[in-house]
């Protein structure tokens, strides 16, 4: 078994496609309008979906908005430099909810930020030594 995918609902596919393709820097892998059904599935990710797991974003033509819930946590990205990845989010226009720093009882660098529909997104620096990043 492995994860294929993780699918967020989004309220105006194209603001969400940019943010993930530009601001983020993911590719979109493929995208289908289901005509009958009145809504899109666009897959965005790093790798193809033959290799690593990616995101679903499925966008229902008649929903512009949803109640994120309390269920919700986020999605964790593993960046070299988090301090860099906030300003470049911030540059772009994008909402840094948790400036970079030192986690909270811990020293791994961590930030969070936000998608256009609020989902949150977590930046884990890289920690050097090549030990990967550790999620809070």
């Amino acid at each position: 078994m492995r994860l294929l995918h993780t699918m967020l609902r989004v309220g105006d596919l194209k603001k969400s496609l940019a943010f993930y393709t530009e601001v983020l820097g993911m590719r979109l892998l493929r995208q289908k309008d289901y005509e009958s059904g009145r809504f899109t599935l666009a897959f965005v990710g790093y790798e193809d979906e033959s290799t690593g797991a990616v995101i679903e974003l499925t966008h229902n033509w008649d929903t512009t908005s949803y109640d994120l819930g309390e269920g919700y946590g986020h999605i964790a990205l593993e960046v070299d430099d988090a301090y860099a990845a906030c300003d470049k989010v911030r540059a772009q226009g994008g909402k840094v909810v948790r400036e970079a720093g030192p986690m909270k009882h811990g020293t791994t660098v961590i930030a969070f930020i936000e998608d256009p529909d609020g989902y949150k997104i977590e930046f884990i620096q890289k920690k050097s030594g090549g030990d990967g990043p550790q999620s809070a």
